[in-house]
């Protein structure tokens, strides 16, 4: 980890840049792809290089934390994907409470490969070369004119705080799109990462593997308040099913919660997911290969509906089961094969918003 407080403990907090928005900092993955030499350069200069914390490692996450309230910024910015948002807000808001105050404000710079919440919060699209300068200048000035914000609940499980996460094809899919990044970064000329590499992964490993595999069978049992089955337009199908009862139970390709609509690349995965800001999104899916790839558009835009194969619900506390243990990833990031996870909803925590009014 580099920061500030590699100066020193003795040096005091020094004034920050951050404005009307209050003390801004930035913490960026420095082993994110997008997160180059010069990515750093230009937020050293406009953070006057007093408050740009890099971390290469997950094991900084806590001291990153911990130097982060320490020093009382009002807005934390995250670089590097969902993955370093979902690290950093857990560590975060788990030595916030174990101090006893309220987190601060958290946003999202669009560093790094998915960036799902980027989505929903309107954070700008830094492309490459001169555009990646502009477009964090222009966020961070928007910050410093005081960004509106709201409330966001996260889904909790194996003790990270997240967007979401979930099992079966989507994991399968992010493995092999590392995989296939990968193999690509060793070509010479050949371009590793980004939307690209994400279809050929899935159209060329994920999908097809699929077609020699057994399905998992998964069991989804209700551990909070009532759950509802959602239909096509968001409302409630048939009656509320209640705590400890079974959700859905049967094969799985897929099996995935989330408080928000979007997976990466702009992946309308949860198309009714922030419509209930006491519920989380379930998606349980048996849908096959060959109908995945016909209604691809589709499916990605989250317009697509079939209840034979698309099993939606709001839930606030599941228990899930999958036999054989199955890849579940948090955040976009791959944890390992389970055979049973909880998931809960998170109490609110405030994230920067491009799309609310500002704060008055």
């Amino acid at each position: 980890m580099t920061g500030p407080d590699d100066r020193g403990q003795s040096e005091p907090p020094r004034p920050s840049a951050g404005g009307a928005g209050g003390r801004i900092a930035v913490v960026v993955n420095g082993n994110a792809k997008s997160v180059t030499q010069e990515v750093i350069h230009t937020l050293d200069q406009i953070l006057d290089g007093g408050d740009l914390y890099v971390s290469r490692r997950v094991e900084d996450s806590e001291a990153i934390a911990k130097s982060l309230l320490d020093r009382g910024y009002d807005t934390l910015l995250m670089g590097g994907g969902d993955g370093t948002f979902t690290v950093v807000v857990t560590a975060v808001v788990k030595a916030a409470r174990a101090r006893g105050v309220s987190p601060p404000r958290f946003g999202l710079l669009r560093l790094g490969t998915g960036n799902s919440l980027a989505w929903v919060v309107g954070a700008s699209n830094t492309g490459s070369g001169p555009r990646v300068a502009k477009a964090l200048s222009a966020d961070i000035a928007r910050l410093r004119a005081d960004a509106g914000s709201r409330p966001l609940r996260l889904v909790e499980a194996e003790g990270m705080m997240s967007p979401f996460c979930g099992f079966g094809i989507d994991a399968n899919v992010l493995n092999d799109y590392a995989e296939t990044k990968s193999l690509f970064s060793k070509v010479p000329f050949m371009k590793a990462g980004g939307v690209g590499t994400y279809a050929f992964a899935a159209v060329t490993r994920t999908i097809p593997g699929y077609l020699f595999k057994a399905t998992p069978h998964c069991r989804v049992i209700n551990r909070g308040g009532d759950a509802l089955r959602v239909g096509p337009n968001g409302g409630p199908v048939g009656a509320p099913i209640r705590a400890g009862s079974v959700i859905y139970e049967g094969p799985a390709t897929l099996a995935s919660i989330s408080t928000i609509p979007y997976y990466g690349f702009g992946f309308r995965m949860f198309p009714h997911a922030d419509e209930r800001s006491d519920k989380m999104a379930l998606r349980v899916s048996t849908i096959s290969s060959v109908i995945f790839t016909r209604n691809f558009p589709a499916i990605w835009r989250g317009e697509y509906y079939n209840p034979q194969v698309l099993f939606d619900f709001f839930v606030d506390d599941v228990e899930l089961e999958l036999d054989p243990p199955t890849n579940f990833q948090i955040g976009g990031d791959i944890i390992g094969a389970r055979s049973k996870v909880r998931a809960r909803l998170t109490d609110p925590v405030p994230v920067v918003d491009f799309y609310a009014p500002p704060r008055g």
